[in-house]
């Protein structure tokens, strides 16, 4: 009897798994915009504590501020970061045409210096290339990103205002059951993990993104501001993030310049930069709260790239520490959990 079972238990996983990713996929629409204020209310949770410890000669802000402060500081951050963005594409779609042709004086030099008299499959290449029309189509996908702002900030506002209530709910949830403690223990230690990573990895990012802006200022990169923050944006996204922080600058500078000099110290800079905060410092500080194996990162990495683009890429690793919180709760799944976790050493929610 207990095979015919186990095959129905696994046939009935197998349907939920599937039934998931289809849910994913389809309603990425309305998902993707509350997974994004989610984590911005986690973000916000982080301020109000961080304004509720400012202290200025003994005295500091009164308990009603911290959210209030703390959302009009979001919401000031969005208003600005929307603005420059729309600024600094127009800017790089009027640049294009420059870029264009100094992209063709550099492919002639090296094609000269290899001793290539023509170098016909570049040209085509390069004739099919239009640098402003791939500028005005991220101008367009960043444009739809933004005009997602408003859904985003509807879903905060409801967040925080169910937020008075959860323990209300909660308690009438298990009343008589028993299972309130053991529900309220996996809750706040998810919660403690998530906010954990979100304000940890904030803070480095905006520390890298602010290097970079300093680096790329110095040197005279063209959009210095928007390169930071894309570099801020992107380092959100595991290991792959920090490649891109430094190839897209790179490459920007390498059109931009008719020296290699500044090429060469925009890749060697922001290089050292991102390794020395996001191997050295960031782990320190991290420890080993997350507990991730870097396999799973990876992998985690893909399949929500894979699913929600590059929003699933930024949410990898708090969807994965969520789904390994969960997993190490229940004994049938506990096996899941080490499997996911990086020395297969697990934290439990304490009832």
């Amino acid at each position: 009897m207990q095979g015919p079972a186990n095959l129905m238990a696994f046939g009935v996983s197998i349907g939920i798994v599937a039934l998931s990713i289809v849910l994913l996929v389809t309603g990425r629409d309305i998902l993707i915009p509350l997974a994004l204020a989610v984590m911005i209310w986690y973000l916000l949770d982080a301020l109000v504590r961080l304004f509720g410890r400012i202290r200025i000669a003994g005295w500091r802000l009164p308990g009603w501020v911290n959210l209030p402060a703390s959302l009009i500081a979001v919401i000031v951050a969005l208003v600005v970061i929307g603005n420059m963005i729309g600024d600094n594409i127009a800017q790089v779609i009027e640049a294009a045409p420059v870029y264009q042709a100094n992209l063709e004086r550099l492919i002639a030099r090296v094609s000269g210096f290899f001793g290539f008299t023509e170098v016909p499959q570049l040209k085509q290449m390069l004739g099919e290339v239009d640098l402003r029309e791939l500028a005005s189509n991220f101008a367009a996908a960043t444009t739809g990103i933004v005009g997602n702002a408003g859904i985003i900030l509807m879903y905060v506002i409801f967040l925080l205002v169910e937020q008075r209530s959860f323990d209300g709910k909660m308690k009438g949830m298990f009343e008589g059951s028993g299972r309130e403690k053991e529900f309220r223990a996996l809750f706040h230690h998810m919660q403690a993990q998530i906010q954990s990573y979100v304000w940890v990895k904030t803070l480095m990012s905006l520390i890298t993104g602010g290097l970079s802006f300093v680096i790329l200022l110095m040197v005279g990169v063209d959009f210095a501001a928007f390169w930071g923050f894309v570099i801020f944006m992107l380092n959100y996204i595991p290991t792959i993030g920090s490649m891109l922080g430094v190839a897209f600058p790179a490459l920007l500078t390498l059109v931009q310049f008719s020296s290699p000099v500044p090429f060469i110290i925009v890749i060697a800079t922001l290089g050292v930069t991102q390794f020395t905060i996001g191997n050295l410092i960031e782990p320190r500080i991290m420890g080993s709260t997350l507990n991730l194996s870097p396999l799973v990162v990876i992998l985690s990495l893909v399949v929500w790239g894979s699913l929600w683009g590059i929003v699933g890429a930024i949410l990898c690793v708090p969807i994965t520490v969520i789904g390994m919180i969960v997993f190490a709760h229940f004994e049938k799944t506990r096996p899941i959990a080490v499997l996911l976790s990086g020395n297969g050493k697990i934290s439990i929610a304490k009832k």
